[in-house]
């Protein structure tokens, strides 16, 4: 049995796609190099598989680093190049920052 240090949180993305071309994703833990393409690869996915309006929750982060604002920019880029868009809902506190400077807040839609 491994023990994790207090608040750390397994990377983890669930996807509930509808059969309107919208999905929900749920990503939870931190968002960085090591699992930025993780949620790329399940994005994308549902991209291609018809999905174009996505919500991804990203209230269940503890941690985003450029790599993965990079994923959410390039999913933006795709969806909307698709006729639909990206939605980013209940960034925590520390998420909202880094989204806020790094002007990702500026291209995509958040709800609190």
């Amino acid at each position: 049995m491994t023990t994790e240090p207090a608040g750390f949180f397994e990377f983890s993305v669930d996807a509930d796609a509808a059969s309107d071309g919208t999905a929900t994703v749920l990503v939870r833990g931190e968002l960085d190099l090591s699992t930025a393409s993780q949620l790329r690869d399940r994005l994308f996915g549902l991209l291609e598989a018809g999905t174009n309006s996505v919500t991804l929750d990203v209230s269940g982060l503890s941690f985003i680093d450029s790599t993965g604002l990079g994923v959410i920019v390039a999913v933006v880029k795709r969806a909307r190049q698709q006729g639909g868009n990206l939605v980013l809902r209940g960034p925590s506190r520390s998420a909202r920052k880094v989204i806020d400077i790094s002007g990702l807040s500026q291209i995509v839609e958040i709800i609190d």
